[in-house]
């Protein structure tokens, strides 16, 4: 195996703790080694293998408590696993949970120094690098009082600005940017687009679209086992279909799309969950609803301009007049991004009364930002002017907007045709 252009390489690495229900019997079994156990072992990490290149940007996956922090923990030595091997080849700099690897009683500068002495440099080269990471933090006079006094945004600018300006080989970072304010993710993420290609990093998020946009790879770890390793787009699809679905899904392939002919397509139907907020007089009820894509797979993580569906179930209780099936898209704060219905787009309905109907969207999904949206179908009947609402579900299905081709902003929406000029 050529191992040059090799940066890390974990092979069958698993790491356990022992779990005690009571403290006395950690005690009982120290006391009479080779007896009766006390403990379950637990398996933070289970048999994990993978290489990482030189110069690669590896994105790391997972919800919380999968083991992601303990597998960095591994790589930089602060653990050690209880078996297989990790080797890693250069100079590591990390930025693992709030707090790690500085001293709270010593000032910012003194810990800057702390920190560049440890991963091997001499005072002389910290002199070079301090105005650098002393521009970066821009965390003016604080600089100069002991890091407790430090809120949890401020001291992640400084980890940051020491963990990327000490020239690593091999740059960690372990879901640190959540904490600090919009523009300095910004910063930062314009410091990873420099040091991509240049460095091996490694890159612990759980926003997907940040992810897919700076990774060349994505590893995702569930329960501590090796869940997915490829293409960022492809890995964070499966990684929130599987994260929004709480069942084993089969999913079965259509080319066919919606249409009104003898020949029903297949899909899966997502019934509404309860405990979702319903309003209405009941005459019609949304039984399920799911988004789709042109295959009829149920999918949780859409691109800007993509093709979709949208799959509405109903069930009327009694023949209406002019029914009205609709949706509304929000955004996390519950602000109406976009919304139709079949009335808007000159569709008639037909209903005889007591039976159950799918009803199918097709459209674009809209140029909306990165980020997690809603989708809230209704029933109503009348016309768009005076009309009575039968049922509305707010937000049913949860999806994510992921953009890779776009730098992550704020706002609803990207304006897609916009010019611009000098005025003289």
């Amino acid at each position: 195996m050529n191992t040059e252009n090799v940066a890390i390489h974990v092979r069958n690495v698993t790491k356990t703790y022992r779990l005690y229900k009571k403290p006395v019997d950690r005690l009982k079994e120290s006391l009479h080694p080779g007896r009766k156990t006390y403990h379950t072992e637990f398996y933070a990490l289970h048999n994990l293998s993978f290489e990482i290149k030189k110069g690669e940007t590896i994105g790391i996956i997972g919800k919380n408590g999968s083991g992601k922090s303990t597998l960095l923990k591994i790589i930089t030595g602060v653990l050690q696993p209880t078996t297989g091997d990790v080797q890693v080849s250069g100079k590591v700099s990390a930025l693992l949970e709030l707090g790690a690897g500085f001293n709270p009683e010593m000032t910012g500068i003194e810990n800057i120094y702390l920190n560049g002495m440890i991963m091997g440099y001499a005072k002389e080269e910290i002199d070079e690098k301090l105005a650098d990471i002393l521009s970066f933090a821009d965390i003016g006079d604080f600089i100069g009082q002991p890091v407790k006094t430090y809120s949890s945004g401020m001291f992640v600018r400084l980890a940051f600005a020491v963990a990327s300006s000490v020239e690593p080989e091999i740059l960690i970072v372990d879901e640190a940017l959540s904490v600090g304010d919009i523009r300095f993710q910004q910063k930062c993420l314009r410091r990873i687009e420099e040091l991509k290609g240049k460095k091996t990093i490694l890159f612990v998020s759980h926003d997907l679209g940040i992810i897919s946009k700076f990774c060349d790879r994505c590893i995702w770890i569930n329960e501590g086992e090796l869940y997915g390793d490829g293409a960022p787009v492809h890995i964070a699809k499966r990684y929130q279909a599987f994260m929004t679905d709480s069942r084993t899904s089969t999913y079965k392939e259509n080319n066919d799309s919606y249409s009104h002919n003898n020949q029903k397509p297949t899909w899966e139907i997502e019934p509404i969950q309860p405990g979702l907020d319903v309003l209405g007089d009941n005459q019609a009820k949304v039984l399920g609803i799911s988004l789709l894509d042109l295959h009829n797979n149920r999918v949780s993580m859409v691109s800007p301009g993509e093709e979709s569906k949208l799959v509405i179930r109903v069930q009327f209780s009694t023949e209406l007049v002019s029914p009205i099936i609709g949706f509304m898209i929000k955004d996390r704060l519950g602000n109406i991004v976009t919304q139709s219905n079949n009335a808007v787009l000159d569709k008639e309905i037909e209903n005889t009364g007591e039976e159950i109907q799918d009803f199918c969207f097709q459209f674009r999904i809209p140029s909306l930002n990165n980020g997690y949206y809603t989708i809230s179908p209704a029933v109503a009947s009348g016309t768009m002017e005076d009309h009575v609402q039968h049922c509305l579900v707010h937000d049913a299905v949860v999806f994510q907007i992921v953009d890779t081709t776009r730098y992550p902003l704020q706002g609803f929406i990207f304006i897609d045709e916009i010019d611009f000029y000098k005025l003289t």
